[in-house]
């Protein structure tokens, strides 16, 4: 399938991490998403009902991130995958999640999780 709805850079405040600091005083996390799905439907009807609505799957996307911590990244990706996933016409997701302000005493500009999920 190479349609693709793509929601990209969206920043929310999270409590995740193993680490003491990281579930109390929470960071900023960036996620990415690519859904393949076919938009033929959605062209041919200029309706948002037959797509999916990029607005409502953001807020969704925001509340897992914002929701139930977890330790690791590798979670939290799984979890935003399968909101994709739970729209009937997406085929495939990739999830990316990015933790730009992880703990690591070393200089360097973005940590990132990517899934992809059929």
């Amino acid at each position: 399938m190479s349609d693709r709805i793509t929601l990209k850079g969206l920043r929310v405040r999270g409590f995740h991490g193993v680490l003491p600091e990281e579930r109390c005083d929470g960071q900023e996390f960036v996620v990415d998403v690519v859904l393949a799905l076919d938009l033929a439907p959605a062209a041919a009807t200029d309706n948002v009902a037959d797509t999916v609505h990029y607005g409502e799957l953001a807020e969704r996307l925001a509340a897992v991130v914002a929701g139930e911590p977890v330790d690791l990244v590798e979670t939290l990706a799984d979890r935003l995958a399968t909101v994709c996933l739970s729209y009937d016409r997406v085929q495939r997701a990739e999830v990316t999640v990015h933790k730009p302000s992880a703990p690591i005493p070393l200089s360097f500009d973005d940590v990132s999780v990517t899934l992809v999920r059929p």
